[in-house]
């Protein structure tokens, strides 16, 4: 694996891996890798020849009451789990290297579909996401792209904007990767308490609450949202953000639930803001 910083080097190296017919697989993160990352890592090991995988910490999407000094990071730690997976390149450019002209001028927003859910709570977020995903397509020019379904928002807008603009890059959704007790992985849960996390299990278990409910065949939208609610409310630790079902692509909120569209939540734990998703479908998952 070669671990790389400089924009104009990793271009080269693509470049140089296109010549010789390989197709290109990328998987942008944050670092502090977990087996969650390593799944997307091999997903794209799976549909590609020679795979990208970025570490970059985005100022862009912190807001100022967040907490971007703090996040967690361990690049020696990524930069072995990502050789050891199987990568053969981390790309791991500087802030400087990503906005040398400071904060871009032009942005890439979505606002319809970004100022919702999530981006109801942390305004201006998605707009940093996509303008960075942006950029690092542009930068890697793959042949695909894999995000995690966990990220559903997020997912989602990256998947309108390849399409809206055109971009000549398969965007590849991979599954939620979960602990075997349920909990989503997530970088956030090492700030979990013991306490924390055992509250922090009545999202999924929420989730598929709502999901058996469904397969019953309820497909009353606000009473399958009700029932993850009560779920939620035993936990003395849980302060639930948000919980929606909504249509997998336009993110609009549902009244008759169909196979296909997505029950979310972000919910506090403490002071750990988790998020996670349940896609309604007739069988069991």
């Amino acid at each position: 694996m070669i671990l790389i910083t400089s924009v104009e080097t990793l271009r080269s190296v693509v470049s140089a891996a296109r010549a010789l017919g390989h197709r290109i697989g990328f998987v942008p993160t944050m670092g502090y890798l977990h087996e969650g990352h390593l799944f997307l890592l091999d997903e794209a090991r799976a549909r590609s020849d020679f795979v990208v995988l970025s570490v970059f910490v985005n100022p862009l999407q912190f807001g100022p009451a967040e907490d971007l000094a703090g996040y967690p990071r361990d690049i020696e730690r990524d930069t072995r789990l990502a050789a050891e997976r199987g990568a053969d390149v981390l790309f791991v450019p500087s802030v400087e290297d990503m906005y040398p002209n400071g904060d871009p001028a032009v942005h890439v927003s979505a606002p319809r579909l970004a100022d919702r859910l999530c981006g109801a709570f942390r305004p201006g977020h998605f707009q940093g996401v996509l303008t960075v995903v942006t950029k690092l397509l542009n930068i890697v020019a793959p042949d695909l792209a894999v995000f995690g379904r966990k990220d559903f928002q997020q997912y989602a807008l990256v998947r309108r904007m390849a399409a809206d603009l055109n971009l000549p890059i398969q965007i590849v959704a991979a599954p939620i990767v979960r602990d075997p007790d349920g909990l989503a992985l997530s970088s956030r849960n090492v700030y979990l308490s013991p306490e924390e996390r055992h509250d922090a299990l009545l999202l999924s278990r929420a989730l598929a609450e709502a999901q058996r409910a469904f397969m019953l065949g309820n497909d009353d939208a606000a009473e399958l949202v009700t029932l993850a609610h009560d779920v939620l409310s035993r936990g003395t630790l849980v302060r639930v953000q948000y919980l929606d079902l909504v249509d997998p692509d336009t993110l609009d909120p549902v009244l008759k639930a169909r196979a296909g569209d997505v029950l979310t939540v972000a919910a506090f734990v403490g002071s750990t803001r988790l998020i996670d998703n349940q896609t309604l479908t007739h069988n069991a998952t």
